[in-house]
């Protein structure tokens, strides 16, 4: 063989292994663009997802605000205008049997009086933007447990001292129904709720006795109709970018929930 035989045959090879070094590289280049154009459209779909979520729950905030005002403005004046009208009755003329009813008929509004105020008080935040979250804890959970027989105590971090009244309320909503669930559901008889700040992040952890949660039941339960107040749960949780465990360990089951306290993660 020739030595320009030789230089062409080389030449050749050379030029066979850079067209399919080019083609390679063309495919890898493609198949990254493809890539950066998936992981971009799963950013904007949670984005999307993200801020339909936050609209929902800011709507839903605003609906709480708007019963919690009529109940008080209206409900309530109206029922309290009742027990006035109660209270100026003459019962001098009422024989024994009539005063007990109207005795009766006053300790039931005093109930149901005390009823909207309760929930008012729950549907409102204003607590949270008066004294704080930790303070609002404490007064939804001894509002809840007032006149049973369940035990609630708590150990709340008090260097908790951020300003961010949307990430608040979500953290307040998520244990409002928390706690709920272990009365309604679990039927607990104590309730001990904890919050610890460490390395940017704030762990509440929850631990009460009877019927518990698994994190499979949890996942499961949050995809059907009733579990309406998980899903709610899940999807504050997804705001604040924390996460959530729930452990079965009767007596003592546990809800750990992980949300992250630095400022550029708070919703808006």
């Amino acid at each position: 063989m020739t030595d320009n035989l030789k230089y062409l045959v080389i030449i050749g090879i050379a030029v066979m292994l850079l067209m399919v070094v080019s083609i390679l590289l063309a495919v890898i280049f493609n198949q990254r663009k493809k890539n950066q154009h998936r992981i971009a459209l799963e950013k904007l779909r949670e984005q999307q997802q993200n801020q339909l979520i936050e609209a929902a729950i800011k709507s839903e905030e605003s609906e709480r605000h708007r019963i919690a005002e009529t109940l008080h403005d209206e409900v309530g004046a109206i029922l309290s205008s009742a027990r006035l009208h109660f209270s100026n009755m003459n019962p001098v003329h009422l024989d024994e049997k009539d005063r007990q009813l109207m005795d009766k008929s006053k300790e039931l509004l005093d109930d149901a009086i005390q009823k909207v105020r309760s929930i008012s008080h729950n549907l409102h935040s204003s607590l949270l933007k008066e004294f704080g979250l930790n303070e609002a804890i404490r007064h939804f959970l001894k509002k809840t447990v007032q006149g049973t027989l369940i035990e609630v105590t708590t150990d709340l971090d008090n260097n908790y001292l951020i300003q961010n009244p949307q990430m608040d309320i979500n953290i307040y909503r998520i244990i409002q129904e928390l706690v709920n669930n272990c009365m309604k559901h679990a039927q607990a008889k104590f309730i001990f709720l904890s919050s610890k700040l460490k390395g940017g992040w704030m762990t509440l952890q929850l631990k009460y006795n009877g019927a518990g949660l698994s994190q499979e039941e949890f996942e499961e339960l949050r995809y059907k109709q009733e579990g309406l107040g998980l899903k709610n749960i899940q999807n504050r949780i997804n705001l604040l970018k924390g996460n959530i465990a729930f452990e079965k360990n009767n007596p003592d089951n546990l809800i750990i929930l992980n949300i992250p306290i630095i400022e550029e993660t708070w919703p808006k």
